[in-house]
């Protein structure tokens, strides 16, 4: 048994009586990259000279007042689209390769001030466009549970790290589903928060209205203390809720005596695996058993999800990614001769297939004469899928369905094929277009390969979600299954 097999509370614990120190929590993280690293391709970058001299530094405020929380030496993986000040930041791109920020995004400043420990940063889809995290410019991660599969996307680097034991928790972002799909197929968890719960400052842009920054963890009771530690209100983003943030470790009752839980005929219908399906329906028998209820609903717009989800987060990305240009900062071609060749060449050079596709595609939506038809009828589309949202939690306290469609696919299988790529996302995309919280945990296995339950939210109820899913970790054993590398 490993340290990070253990619970957050209890390593804490085990810290304070000082039966293990913050160097030993560093050193079994890096002794672990050594192990699997090669196999699994998790990191990109690691942090190890800085994190080693910070746990020397921990270990001599342990028991002192300066000893602050539950995160106090623990030690974290980071997604490589949050910035780091003095570490290097690439978005899994070309085009930033050599990118030092000279800030830390707000996620990274309120973990420093709970004393985590950075070991590194993670691969991805190259600016978080994929659900296979095979568009890396630089390596392609591989599922710990079967090295010839995907770890899903875009925080594929984050939910296999955590999987295979590098490090006991990680931070991902979620656009479409980026950090509930690799959560599902890496047999982990992983929450997106409401939209404005947890700030994007520092997270670098790929759609503005739909990127929220969230936690991969083992367990619930880690994920809802992660969560705790990076959410609140910062003066930095103009999006962030002016809400106070709950106590989500309180929320863990066990108890979901009495509550109403849909299930969208949608979510298990048509183009769902067959043992998906059974894994949620055997899940909704255990929330049974523990007092809830379900009944069938619908989101008859959920249909038109991928088509809206596309067209708005391909516009935004179009726009937020005109910044890379070779003048400021990260990759600039070396053989153009004037300004606008250097612009063209710098992002033709810089920038992988499924970028410029998405930028193609965002900026034909915005072009004039195609506005209207495409990038506002998504939008007037969004607004209709957020409406159904809202009816169903006007009679239900949460909505219940299967992450994904599939189990992990294998690598190179459905890479071209983009179509095929994007209908992965068919049962995540919504929450984000509602702006709505979601969690993913593990309810089973197909052929050796992790399922996910996905449970949906009401706005700014994640203790809720959590205490669901809290409720089903507890009466099962899916969580406590390791992958054997």
């Amino acid at each position: 048994m490993t340290f990070f097999d253990q619970k957050l509370a209890d390593l804490h614990q085990s810290l304070h009586k000082k039966e293990i120190t913050v160097t030993d929590l560093v050193n079994e993280s890096y002794q672990r990259i050594g192990e699997v690293e090669e196999k699994v391709q998790a990191f990109l970058t690691l942090d190890e000279e800085n994190a080693r001299q910070k746990a020397k530094e921990l270990d001599k405020k342990l028991g002192t007042d300066e000893d602050k929380g539950i995160l106090f030496g623990m030690p974290i993986g980071i997604k490589d689209n949050i910035v780091t000040k003095g570490l290097r930041t690439t978005c899994a791109s070309k085009i930033l390769e050599n990118f030092d920020p000279i800030y830390d995004a707000t996620v990274m400043t309120k973990l420093h001030d709970a004393e985590a420990v950075t070991i590194g940063k993670l691969n991805m889809d190259e600016f978080a466009m994929g659900s296979s995290t095979e568009n890396s410019s630089f390596q392609k991660t591989k599922n710990p549970w079967d090295l010839e599969r995907v770890p899903g996307g875009s925080s594929g680097g984050s939910a296999a790290a955590v999987a295979a034991g590098e490090v006991p928790f990680a931070l991902g972002s979620d656009t479409g589903g980026s950090i509930r799909q690799p959560a599902a197929f890496c047999g982990v968890v992983g929450l997106k928060p409401t939209y404005g719960r947890v700030s994007r400052f520092g997270l670098v842009a790929f759609a503005s209205s739909l990127d929220q920054i969230g936690p991969i963890t083992r367990n619930v009771e880690d994920n809802a203390y992660l969560l705790q530690a990076i959410s609140g209100v910062d003066p930095m983003d103009g999006t962030s809720a002016q809400l106070d943030v709950p106590n989500y470790v309180q929320a863990l009752t066990g108890d979901v005596k009495g509550l109403k839980i849909a299930v969208p005929k949608e979510y298990i219908g048509e183009g769902v695996n067959e043992e998906v399906r059974e894994s949620v329906l055997s899940a909704l028998k255990v929330l049974e058993s523990l007092g809830a209820t379900w009944e069938e609903v619908s989101l008859p717009h959920s249909k038109y999800g991928i088509a809206t989800y596309y067209l708005l987060a391909s516009s935004e990305a179009s726009s937020n990614l005109a910044r890379f240009d070779g003048i400021r900062y990260g990759y600039r071609t070396e053989n153009a001769t004037n300004l606008i060749d250097l612009y063209k060449k710098t992002r033709a050079e810089g920038f992988g297939e499924e970028v410029k596709r998405r930028i193609m595609l965002g900026t034909f939506a915005l072009s004039s004469g195609y506005y209207d038809a495409y990038y506002k009828k998504a939008q007037q589309v969004r607004t209709l899928i957020k409406k159904d949202f809202e009816d169903i939690f006007e009679k239900y306290d949460v909505i219940v369905g299967p992450t994904t469609p599939t189990p992990a696919f294998k690598i190179g299988e459905n890479i071209n094929d983009p179509l095929t790529m994007y209908a992965n996302d068919i049962l995540t995309i919504t929450v984000n277009l509602a702006g709505v919280p979601g969690i993913s945990i593990p309810c089973g296995f197909s052929g050796g390969l992790p399922l996910g339950l996905q449970i949906i939210g009401k706005h700014f109820d994640e203790s809720t979600v959590y205490r669901v899913a809290h409720a089903f970790e507890q009466a099962t054993e899916f969580h406590k299954q390791k992958p054997m590398l």
